[in-house]
């Protein structure tokens, strides 16, 4: 909504700061002004406003101000309801009300002899520089009553109004044309402001066409009335009207500002001519008042104040800035009547104003007195009755995550529900599958005793929208056992497609396989575990055991053992399964049980200082049978025990296919070995010694130095 600093200054004479620190202390307490535009010529500023749903009551002109009173401590001029003197009436003007639980206050007052016509004076003045559309005085008063004070009202042509007015419930059928000319039908739990003959308007929608303000109006009956928000907003939805006065109503309307909106209303339309006929007639609801306008108080300790808000930054040496007189300070401001409590209490019973309906409990008004106070006036302290403690798991899932992302692999996150197709199709239903007692579909009829379909899922969502290649990951709980007894356990689950390259060893087809095997032995890098307390059944034919699940597809996958218990499975998805989702290219799934990994230490990382004296590298070449793997390889170089050989590594394998330089069977490997001594430089001998011992470790194995 729009807000003038013109009008605001209107009713705050005293305001002295300039309208762009006034916006930025609004906004610090929550009336959010997002936006400030100068309207020049000595007209200030026009506010773009942002008010929350429940602050309905400063979504005007004088509940912004009275905002601005409370944050600066100014006095907010009050609202002129005088009026000419009325000429007297023969009678009160009749008003009955038949849905009193819908119809808490009416409110009408009769003005004859009006001069209906064009807006002037502050009435246009405002409407220009806001950019509402002028209509007329009588329509114009009510918009403009509307935005300065915030309660909706109506005037209706008093000639037009048979017997007089009736609140009921619209019977169904009952036809109804409204101001915008459309012509609406009527349930029979529509609320309808009527006379004696046919309904008037939608109660807090819209008024009627047949009573409607035009130039030839001479008499006019103003109304203002409160009417349940529920009523409202369920007649404004029915419809597909949301207008000005069912967005206040809607939200909760103030009960007591029926009478000031009627005369604030009577009193522009009267400037132009005409006068008032009787007193204002305002009819009641007992029970309506007692709970909007006449809440009982709610009882406030300062101590309580204090002790929710902490530490302030005006505070003295052991004294709280936010004291008993400032307390009652803002909230006196804020429209709150405060009477001191009993003898030996520190608080207040507070009585409510009218307009804040948002307010119902002791939190709330400590909440207020933070937020006029201003929140960025608050130290940064951290509470001491909730000590932080990290979770026993945190690090290890921590390191986890941190060194999948370095893989190159995406977080992701899919449902903890599963199918039973699904739970059949991937996970060991032997232990058992735990169904909802509600489940929300067929498709989540049971919690998911594994990540791998949500995994498959994912993949598939990513290549059906032409990403090609993804890597992904997702740590989560799995359940099984029964609904009467879940186990809950962690798991790890790995999805990997895309155009994979060939590796030296490995062939395209075979690389996303050797690339989970790879990642699973970077995961356990991470736990202090023994090197040989680990096997893994993918070697160069891979080999598989008879643990490997039934959606990896035959001879295309593998599985992790730590100390001889599965902790892991791997491979190619299953080609049954990759059609029955139309996935058009290989997917790669790894399944891994975290509950072990966690049971483990986390590898402590160590550091060394770096040598200064310089490394020497010596390459070496041999050619080996296919049977020797390169474990083999690598155990029988750390045998030698050279503390100097600080690293070896593969640089090169190559196999001829027509065995004229490598036999058939055979694979050429080019081996690079550095030498390094943190204390001294290296001498030939030295180097000359370890490269005998390591050609005849290598030799024993079979193999054979190529010139």
């Amino acid at each position: 909504m729009n807000i003038l600093s013109q009008w605001l200054r209107h009713y705050l004479p005293a305001l002295s700061v300039s309208d762009r620190q006034l916006a930025d202390d609004l906004t610090l307490r929550g009336i959010a002004v997002e936006g400030v535009h100068s309207l020049g010529d000595g007209n200030g500023h026009l506010f773009e406003m942002d008010i929350t749903t429940n602050r309905v009551d400063a979504m005007n002109h004088y509940g912004v101000a009275r905002e601005a009173a409370a944050i600066y401590n100014l006095p907010l001029a009050p609202l002129d309801t005088t009026l000419p003197a009325a000429k007297p009436a023969a009678r009160p003007f009749p008003i009955v009300i038949e849905a009193p639980e819908l119809c808490g206050r009416f409110t009408a007052r009769v003005l004859r002899g009006v001069t209906v016509a064009p807006s002037t004076g502050r009435v246009a003045e405002y409407f220009a520089l806001i950019g509402s559309k002028a209509i007329s005085n009588a329509v114009d008063a009510s918009n403009f009553v509307l935005q300065g004070m915030g309660h909706p009202t109506h005037a209706f042509d008093l000639d037009k109004i048979e017997g007089g007015i009736v609140v009921r419930l619209a019977r169904k059928g009952e036809r109804l044309k409204l101001l915008d000319g459309t012509e609406r039908t009527l349930e029979a739990d529509d609320l309808v402001v009527a006379d004696h003959a046919k309904a008037l308007g939608l109660a807090g929608v819209m008024g009627g066409w047949d009573s409607m303000i035009t130039a030839e109006t001479k008499n006019i009956l103003v109304e203002a009335a409160w009417f349940d928000p529920a009523s409202v907003r369920r007649s404004s939805r029915r419809h597909g009207l949301h207008t000005d006065a069912s967005h206040r109503f809607e939200r909760g309307a103030d009960f007591n500002a029926c009478g000031v909106a009627n005369a604030l209303v009577s009193q522009l339309i009267l400037a132009s001519g005409g006068c008032a006929e009787g007193e204002m007639v305002d009819v009641v609801v007992a029970a309506v008042a007692a709970r909007t306008a006449n809440r009982p108080p709610i009882a406030l300790s300062v101590a309580q104040v204090q002790r929710h808000l902490g530490a302030t930054l005006d505070d003295a040496r052991g004294q709280s800035a936010l004291t008993a007189e400032l307390v009652g300070q803002y909230l006196t401001a804020l429209g709150c009547e405060l009477t001191l409590a009993d003898s030996g209490s520190d608080g207040f019973a507070v009585k409510l104003p009218s307009w804040r309906l948002d307010l119902e409990r002791e939190i709330d008004l400590v909440e207020e007195v933070a937020r006029v106070y201003g929140y960025n006036r608050f130290a940064n302290t951290l509470p001491t009755a909730l000590p932080v403690a990290a979770h026993p798991l945190a690090a290890a899932e921590s390191a986890v995550r941190t060194r999948l992302l370095a893989l190159g692999y995406s977080e992701a996150i899919s449902s903890s529900f599963a199918a039973e197709a699904d739970s059949l199709a991937f996970a060991a239903t032997q232990r058992g599958v735990v169904a909802l007692e509600n489940p929300l579909s067929d498709e989540a009829r049971l919690l998911r005793p594994s990540l791998a379909p949500g995994m498959v899922a994912m993949l598939a969502h990513n290549l059906n929208r032409d990403m090609r290649e993804a890597r992904l990951f997702e740590q989560g709980a799995v359940f099984t056992g029964s609904a009467e007894a879940v186990v809950e356990s962690p798991s790890l689950s790995l999805g990997l497609t895309g155009d994979l390259a060939a590796t030296r060893v490995h062939s395209a087809k075979d690389a996303g396989i050797f690339e989970l095997k790879g990642v699973v032995e970077s995961l356990l890098s991470l736990f202090a575990v023994s090197p040989d307390a680990l096997s893994i059944s993918a070697a160069g034919a891979l080999v598989f055991s008879a643990d490997v699940p039934v959606w990896i597809e035959s001879g295309r996958g593998a599985t992790a053992l730590l100390n001889g218990k599965t902790i892991a499975c791997f491979g190619e998805l299953a080609v049954r399964e990759r059609e029955a989702r139309k996935l058009r290219q290989p997917v790669y799934l790894a399944e891994i049980d975290l509950q072990v990994f966690y049971q483990l230490p986390l590898r402590q990382a160590t550091a060394r200082e770096l040598s200064r004296f310089p490394a020497v590298e010596r390459d070496f070449s041999f050619t080996f049978a296919d049977a020797v793997e390169w474990r083999t390889i690598a155990e029988a170089v750390e045998a030698l025990g050279i503390p100097e050989l600080t690293r070896v590594a593969p640089i090169e394998v190559f196999r001829d296919a027509r065995a004229t330089s490598v036999p058939a069977g055979h694979y050429a490997l080019l081996l690079r070995c550095v030498f390094q001594s943190p204390e001294r430089t290296l001498r030939e001998e030295e180097l000359a010694g370890w490269s005998a011992r390591l050609i005849a470790a290598l030799t024993a194995l079979g193999g054979v130095i190529r010139s």
